[in-house]
């Protein structure tokens, strides 16, 4: 039989990504997942610990966990649908794809789902119990099946797609709703809605509405099952339409809200365009709008700490790294803004300072011979007085380093702190401000595990009395103490 050009394509393309083991494997950078059923081993980088995962024999591996400073490899029994999640700046979570598919492909043989009731809505059996069927598919019988619980599984091929047996004595077996997996065709890149992605995906505008795992995209609109601050009114050039995958924050590649609540969001399989991204010369050597385009070579900070070099984790750890973001200029240690900040920042090569924002003068149409010199502008004054009610500098960052949330947005953490109904609070971007009338100025952090935390600083040497904003009744009738501050209040 001769095999078609087609056909030979995709077994070449398949062997392809059969051929790194961690193809295989969601990665998740900075968290953590409590399990209890999990093995312990030592070994050098990701594709060992990965190799541990497949040969392990104690229990089903759904994930690993690997942590770079300890060289640390355990191997999970769970993953993170079925466990607790938490933040762990060294860890990385690698999780099986196969078990995080929410889809069917084909007739749903490789299934690993956790659906588990019928399509009329009966639950399902357990495949090892014999009441109140005495099943002929059993976990003994067939190992290889993922005969796991009462989920949903095809293991005799069944061209209708996986079943189960029903709890229902009346009915033996009967098959589940387990949607068809998206197809993703890759095209030239040309159009508006073609389905391949150039650099991060921050200019894909395609309409891919799953995640990598199957599960259905949240409408941006829409604040259920996840309330979040991505929204047009918010991020208007961001194309935030329909429940389409897009990147408006600078990830990886393009992401979206789940409709699963237990499953906030998650990356989109968006394949990578063939052709290369139009060159778009050697940038601008002076700032420009937010100074996105900006590669010059100012690499001093504005208050003069020098600039951390991006490739490397010291003294900072942090994730932007060139390898991963190739077309956002982050060479030597050049100032650059690849999150769309105000303006082009750096991580401080001050181990008490993560990063700060960088001068770089702006473009008045004159030449800029002197682009690549930092120029030294007066601070506005970091210290606040009293309890800083009158603060109204630009620090954005907290006593341990993490990053303000902007006051006007509910993304990671809603909050009734807004600059409406707090007018005479100066609420503006995401500034350390006290609203409420705190001890010190403070923040909502973008830490989704943190909700706010005091601000990186210290209090004037001028013992001045602070004045006192001029609250009206209700507005301070609307404050609440540090303690019993919450998302809602």
């Amino acid at each position: 039989m001769r095999i078609s050009k087609a056909a030979f394509l995709f077994l070449f393309l398949l062997s392809s990504v059969k051929g790194d083991i961690l193809g295989d494997y969601i990665r998740t950078d900075g968290v953590w997942i409590l399990t209890r059923n999990k093995q312990s081993y030592k070994t050098n980088n990701e594709k060992e610990c990965a190799e541990k995962c497949e040969a392990e024999r104690n229990f089903n591996c759904r994930a690993f966990l690997f942590t770079r400073k300890k060289l640390q490899c355990l191997t999970l029994a769970e993953n993170a649908k079925m466990s607790v999640m938490f933040a762990s700046m060294d860890a990385v979570l690698y999780e099986k794809r196969i078990y995080l598919l929410e889809c069917k492909r084909g007739t749903g043989k490789d299934y690993r789902g956790t659906e588990a009731k019928t399509w009329r809505g009966i639950p399902c059996q357990k495949w090892a119990e014999k009441i109140p069927h005495k099943p002929n598919y059993t976990p003994q019988k067939h190992p290889n099946a993922g005969l796991e619980e009462n989920y949903c599984r095809n293991p005799d091929g069944d061209e209708n797609g996986p079943w189960c047996y029903t709890t229902d004595p009346a009915t033996r077996y009967d098959y589940c709703n387990i949607p068809e997996c998206e197809d993703q065709i890759t095209h030239t890149g040309e159009g508006p809605t073609a389905e391949c992605m150039q650099c991060n995906g921050e200019d894909y505008h395609g309409e891919v509405s799953r995640t990598e795992s199957g599960l259905q995209c949240q409408h941006w609109d829409s604040q259920e099952p996840h309330m979040h601050g991505f929204t047009l009114k918010h991020y208007p050039e961001k194309d935030l339409k329909m429940n389409y995958c897009r990147n408006p924050d600078g990830e990886l590649r393009p992401w979206c809200f789940t409709t699963s609540p237990t499953k906030r969001w998650e990356y989109c399989k968006i394949p990578r365009c063939t052709t290369h991204p139009p060159v778009s010369g050697p940038g601008s050597q002076c700032l420009s709008g937010k100074g996105e385009d900006y590669r010059g070579r100012i690499a001093i900070t504005e208050s003069g700490n020098a600039c951390q070099h991006w490739n490397t984790q010291l003294p900072h750890k942090h994730g932007w790294i060139p390898d991963r973001y190739p077309c956002k200029g982050l060479e030597e240690n050049y100032c650059r803004n690849p999150d769309g900040e105000k303006r082009p920042w750096c991580y401080t090569i001050n181990s008490s300072v993560r990063w700060e924002y960088c001068t770089i003068p702006p473009c008045d149409g004159r030449e800029q011979e002197s682009a690549d010199v930092p120029i030294q502008v007066p601070l506005t004054e970091e210290c606040y007085r009293g309890k800083g009610q009158s603060y109204r500098g630009t620090t954005s960052i907290t006593a341990s380093g993490k990053k303000c949330q902007a006051w006007n947005s509910m993304f990671p953490h809603r909050h009734e702190k807004t600059p409406d109904k707090f007018p005479d609070a100066d609420l503006r971007d995401n500034y350390c401000r006290n609203p409420d009338g705190d001890n010190r100025p403070w923040c909502f952090t973008t830490d989704p595990n943190t909700l706010w935390e005091y601000c990186n600083l210290e209090k004037c040497d001028d013992q001045t009395q602070e004045p006192i904003p001029n609250d009206s009744p209700a507005t301070m009738a609307q404050d609440i103490s540090p303690t019993t501050r919450t998302t809602s209040g």
